[in-house]
């Protein structure tokens, strides 16, 4: 291993990894870094990669004394090595790894290459009265990834590794910085494509001395990206790499990416690898399928591996005592309901990312008072439909109902747990079926769409099919007919097991946070399926859901399943 230790004693500095072939961003820094009044610049390597042209990048790090270290990509164009040892695991990654590798090998000049073996694989230097050891990956290995969210004693031992106060890095990409036991470190980034942020621009760390500490800087530098896109297409670089650079997502190498940085972004999986499971044994709706826009990778929030749907428990409270009830509701519990002015922010924050249902659910909706005040906020906003027994359709109740009836985005769904009485008044008690056909008799004659739930049991398996017939006869439309099976929750002492890892996220807001899923909830709050006890912001918790779904993908390799309650 080649150390250079620096002999000059700095105040500020600017360090940048990953220049991926992207001259028009590595100008751009260099004269930003320059403004800023850093004294030295610094690059933690990996030139090539990614972008065009790469002998465009060694002028400007030789006019203006870029001192570079060896990063995994430097070695092998120097050695012409047959990959470019990122460290991918993922079959799809290294194949478009291995892409920008060849393209780089293949236009990279003899001269250029022999310049990189000048490269020392560490740099040492003093920042103030502090010592910094700059690494391409870590102390330990030049194509170690670390990560914002790798474990603190992970980092711990790096930094021991390291033997200095800071500890600069790069590799990932991505830029963070993190303090443990009075050492610091910081992933200064790359300035070859964006950050999976959305943005353009590129990022790159300036370090200043500070009454004897350092202080960190990380620099969003815009430049003419859309001319490097103009030269990628010129070279027939693949078009997500092109994609990547205009938009600021990254559209491969997304295997890499642990589940917190990977829920980051927009995309989280390549195409072939999100195939979701829908089967009789978890739901009798129709097979998901996935949206088909061209892309190679695909998003998970808005589609059938996480819907955008948002669950809410207006109240807990309810006039029946089901014996198979998930919840646990009855007229004895606590009513626990949403306020009024959350439930307005929590419609606005629904709306700014994207979700397109609203479900209203309970205990019984109709018990709320306000329940007509919650859907003037969201039926304007979002498709709102209401879960109800259609027992309470009187007064100022059936009020809501006339004020809502015919408005497109209203709905209701109504509990039928049989095409005859004994079925359904099994577990809802005598009477119960001929109130549920009153209720959406009176909701279809004032114009309302009603869809059925139905949770099938044992004691109304068979009768699932006299139900249907007895809906097409009343004009409900098969699809909007759902029969979910029963789950082993809140009163119900048997049926199915569920938990978070084989179910797909549709979040749920209730009084007590944020859950994984409608099934999560029951009368003493959220159980094992918690996301969140903080309902706000709401992005957090969609971006958790992402998250934990990759995490419970990496248990076994296969995708969570759909439960679908409506």
């Amino acid at each position: 291993m080649r150390v250079i230790e620096e002999k000059e004693n700095f105040e500020i500095i600017a360090v940048f990894g990953g220049v991926y072939n992207n001259a028009l961003a590595l100008e751009a820094v260099i004269r930003d870094a320059k403004e800023r009044g850093a004294e030295a610049l610094y690059c933690l390597g990996d030139l090539g990669g990614f972008g065009p042209h790469p002998n465009s990048v060694w002028r400007p790090l030789l006019e203006n004394d870029v001192r570079c270290i060896a990063g995994n990509y430097d070695i092998s164009i120097r050695e012409d090595r047959p990959d470019c040892g990122c460290g991918y695991s993922d079959e799809r990654d290294n194949l478009y790894a291995q892409i920008a590798y060849d393209y780089t090998r293949e236009n990279t000049s003899d001269e250029f290459k022999e310049w990189m073996n000048t490269f020392p694989d560490h740099i040492l230097l003093k920042l103030g009265e502090k010592t910094v050891r700059m690494v391409h990956g870590s102390p330990l290995a030049v194509n170690e990834f670390l990560w914002e969210s790798t474990p603190d004693e992970a980092l711990k031992a790096r930094l021991e590794a390291s033997g200095t106060d800071l500890l600069l890095c790069t590799h990932t990409g991505l830029h963070w910085e993190r303090e443990i036991d009075g050492r610091r470190l910081v992933n200064v980034g790359a300035i070859g494509r964006p950050a999976n942020d959305g943005r353009t621009e590129v990022w790159y760390a300036i370090l200043r001395e500070s009454e004897g500490g350092v202080e960190t800087e990380f620099v969003p530098v815009a430049y003419d990206h859309e001319t490097l896109a103009r030269q990628m297409r010129e070279e027939n670089l693949p078009e997500p790499f092109v994609e990547t650079i205009l938009t600021g997502w990254w559209t491969s190498c997304l295997e890499i990416l642990p589940p917190y940085e990977r829920s980051k972004g927009r995309f989280h999986l390549y195409r072939e690898a999100a195939q979701i499971e829908v089967g009789e044994s978890v739901s009798w709706g129709d097979a998901a399928s996935l949206p088909d826009d061209g892309r190679d990778v695909v998003s998970i929030f808005g589609t059938p591996l996480f819907p955008a749907h948002l669950w809410v428990y207006t109240n807990y409270d309810c006039n029946y005592a089901c014996g198979y009830c998930s919840v646990g509701s009855n007229p004895r519990v606590e009513r626990r309901s949403i306020e009024v002015g959350r439930f307005e922010r929590l419609v606005e924050d629904a709306k700014e990312l994207g979700f397109r249902q609203l479900y209203l659910t309970g205990g019984e909706t109709f018990l709320l008072p306000e329940l007509g005040e919650l859907l003037e906020i969201s039926v304007p906003n979002i498709p709102t439909t209401v879960l109800t027994n259609a027992t309470l359709f009187k007064g100022k109740r059936r009020e809501v109902l006339e004020r809502f009836a015919r408005e497109p985005n209203f709905s209701l769904q109504v509990s039928v747990d049989g095409g005859i009485p004994e079925l359904h008044d099994a577990h809802r008690g005598p009477g119960s079926w001929k109130r549920a056909m009153e209720g959406i008799g009176m909701a279809r004659s004032l114009g309302v769409r009603v869809r059925i739930g139905t949770t099938e049991t044992p004691e109304n398996r068979a009768g699932v099919p006299v139900l249907r017939e007895m809906l097409q006869d009343l004009g409900i439309a098969p699809e909007d007919h759902v029969v979910r099976p029963l789950i082993k929750r809140g009163e119900s002492e048997s049926g199915m097991e569920i938990e978070g890892s084989m179910l797909v996220p549709e979040l749920t807001v209730c009084a007590e946070g944020v859950a994984w899923h409608p099934a999560g909830v029951n009368d003493a709050g959220i159980t094992d399926l918690l996301v969140s006890r903080e309902i706000f912001p709401l992005r957090r918790s969609v971006e958790y859901a992402v998250e934990h779904f990759l995490e419970y993908r990496q248990l076994d390799g296969s995708l969570p399943r759909a439960y679908h309650c409506a």
